[in-house]
């Protein structure tokens, strides 16, 4: 598992029609404030302001097709050569990480390969770094390259 703190960030919230919004800034959009989303923005201001990796190589819930399915990623960051690189499934909070969440993560990967798949519920974050085949835990996220 990795340990890791999310930053404090001036996030904007707004109410419209009872429904909650948070301004998505790599989306550059309100998006419906759910628990997942509260993750999902929490996880990509960790990209931005611990890591530094760069805004415009942080892909948000993109559409991929899986099959006959479409799907959508939750995070996708690209490499300097825009080739994908890090693929990240946000979770709810109080939705317990485990092989099944695995599993949706490494579909996604079919369609879309990456070395490093990342999980995260906000509370517990896993990474893996796929080699030879193989998932290998990491107990950090890579630093930008």
């Amino acid at each position: 598992m990795v340990l890791l703190q999310f930053p404090d960030f001036p996030y904007r919230v707004r109410e419209i029609r009872g429904v909650h919004q948070v301004f998505d800034e790599t989306r550059k959009r309100w998006v419906q404030l759910t628990p997942e989303e509260w993750v999902r923005q929490h996880f990509i201001q960790y990209l931005l302001q611990v890591k530094k990796y760069p805004a415009a190589l942080i892909a948000v819930e993109k559409e991929i097709q899986l099959g006959e399915l479409n799907k959508r990623f939750d995070i996708l960051v690209y490499d300097r050569r825009h080739q994908p690189w890090l693929m990240i499934e946000c979770k709810r909070p109080d939705i317990q990480l485990s092989d099944e969440s695995v599993h949706q993560v490494l579909r996604y990967n079919i369609s879309v390969p990456v070395p490093y798949l990342a999980l995260t519920n906000g509370n517990s974050h896993f990474l893996f770094l796929r080699k030879e085949g193989k998932l290998e835990p990491k107990d950090a996220f890579p630093e930008w390259e």
